[in-house]
């Protein structure tokens, strides 16, 4: 299995969302058990979520903090 179909089901799995047809929780595990970039790239979401939800809870309010997060964010996402 592609990478890139690995990533959107690990996104959807992250979000508790139905992964994608013909993708299984066992597949994913299997693919994450032997590809260290889809590791690394699940790591890195989940670490992304995390800061996501503690910045949300400290911004709510505060549109100013919160453009702040979302050029934070847009930063990241542009660097890979």
């Amino acid at each position: 299995m592609h990478c890139a179909r690995i990533r959107t089901a690990l996104s959807a799995r992250l979000d508790g969302e139905q992964l994608p047809p013909g993708v299984t929780d066992r597949r994913l595990d299997a693919h994450l058990s032997g590809c260290a970039g889809c590791r690394q790239w699940q790591a890195r979401a989940r670490e992304l979520a995390a800061d996501l939800g503690r910045a949300a809870v400290a911004a709510e309010g505060d549109t100013a903090s919160a453009e702040a997060l979302l050029d934070r964010l847009r930063s990241r996402s542009a660097s890979g």
